[in-house]
C-alpha cells in the first residue's frame, strides 16, 4: 500500500449495530487517519481520529443567489399565497426526519395562525427502503389540508429546493436522529431562522435564540414556530445572525483549511496535537 489513506465517516455512528461495526472495524483500522463530523461520532480505532464537519459551497446552484423572479416562482409552482407565512422544512422522506411530527407542530400553531402554509419537500434515497412507505403516511397525514404540501422533488432538483428555503419565513430540519444536517447549513446561510431537532450536528449550528431554536417534541417546535411568526423583527434578526454563524464557520473554505492541515500532519508524521482551524 501507497501513501496516506484517510477514511471518512459522514454518519451517526454513535450507538452503532454491534456486529455490523464489528465486521466494518477490520476494514477501518487499516487507515491511517478517519474523520468523523462530531465527537460523539468517534469509534475505538488505534490511529488519530479528526473531528471536521462538514460544509456548503456558497457558489453551488443549491447555495448561490438567486434572481428574485425564481423565488416568486416557487409560489406559482407549488400554488402558494406569498402573503402568509411559510414554514418549509427539505428532507429524505425518513422516519429519522420526523415530517410526521412537523405536520403535528403545524397543526398545534393553525389553531393560532390559520394562515400558515407549509412544504415538505424532499425525495428518496436508494439506501432507504422505507422512503416509499413514509411519503405515503406524510401524504394520509396531510390529505385534506390545502395548506400543506408534500412534494417529491428529483434528485436534479437544487435550484428549486434554493429557492425554497429563500422563500421560507422559517425552515425547519426536526430530526430525532442526523449526522450532520446540511440542509439546516443551507437555510441558515439564504438567512432563515432554523428549527431544528436537538440532535447531532444540528446542535453545532442552531443555536437557541441566535440562529434559531432546538427543539424534542412537536409541542416545542409548534412553540417555537409561534413565537417567530408573532415576532418578525426577532426572525430576521436571527436570520441574519444564521447565515453570519455559517460564513465563519461552515463554508467550504473552511473544510478545505482543515483537509489541507491534516493532509500535511499524516505526511510530516506529526506526533503532536494540531488545531484544525
Amino acid at each position: 500500500r501507497r501513501g496516506k489513506w484517510i477514511w471518512r465517516c459522514h454518519i451517526d455512528v454513535s450507538r452503532p449495530f454491534r456486529p455490523v461495526w464489528k465486521y466494518l472495524r477490520r476494514f477501518v483500522r487499516e487507515y491511517d487517519a478517519s474523520i468523523f463530523s462530531l465527537a460523539g461520532f468517534a469509534q475505538t480505532l488505534p490511529h488519530p481520529q479528526y473531528i471536521i464537519p462538514p460544509s456548503i459551497d456558497p457558489l453551488s446552484e443549491k447555495n448561490m443567489e438567486l434572481p428574485e423572479d425564481d423565488v416568486r416562482a416557487v409560489f406559482t409552482d407549488f400554488n402558494l399565497d406569498p402573503g402568509r407565512p411559510l414554514l418549509v422544512q427539505v428532507s429524505r422522506f425518513d422516519r429519522f426526519k420526523d415530517p410526521l411530527g412537523v405536520i403535528r407542530a403545524y397543526r398545534l400553531v393553525k389553531k393560532f395562525v390559520p394562515g400558515q402554509q407549509l412544504v415538505l419537500a424532499g425525495g428518496g434515497a436508494t439506501d432507504d427502503p422505507e422512503g416509499k412507505i413514509v411519503l405515503h403516511e406524510v401524504r394520509e397525514a396531510a390529505a385534506g389540508d390545502p395548506d400543506i404540501h408534500v412534494q417529491s422533488l428529483p434528485p436534479d432538483s437544487n435550484r428549486t429546493i434554493n429557492a425554497l428555503q429563500r422563500a421560507a419565513d422559517i425552515v425547519l430540519q426536526k430530526s430525532v436522529r442526523e449526522g450532520f444536517g446540511l440542509t439546516v447549513t443551507e437555510a441558515m446561510w439564504k438567512g432563515k431562522p432554523v428549527i431544528g431537532g436537538n440532535t447531532g450536528g444540528i446542535r453545532l449550528q442552531v443555536i437557541n435564540f441566535n440562529t434559531g431554536f432546538l427543539v424534542n417534541t412537536p409541542e416545542g417546535a409548534a412553540l417555537r414556530i409561534r413565537y417567530l411568526l408573532h415576532q418578525p423583527e426577532k426572525m430576521h434578526e436571527m436570520g441574519n445572525k444564521a447565515k453570519e454563524f455559517v460564513r465563519e464557520n461552515f463554508l467550504l473554505t473552511r473544510h478545505l483549511r482543515e483537509y489541507l492541515t491534516l493532509i500535511l500532519s499524516l505526511h510530516y508524521g506529526s506526533t503532536d496535537r494540531i488545531e484544525l482551524g
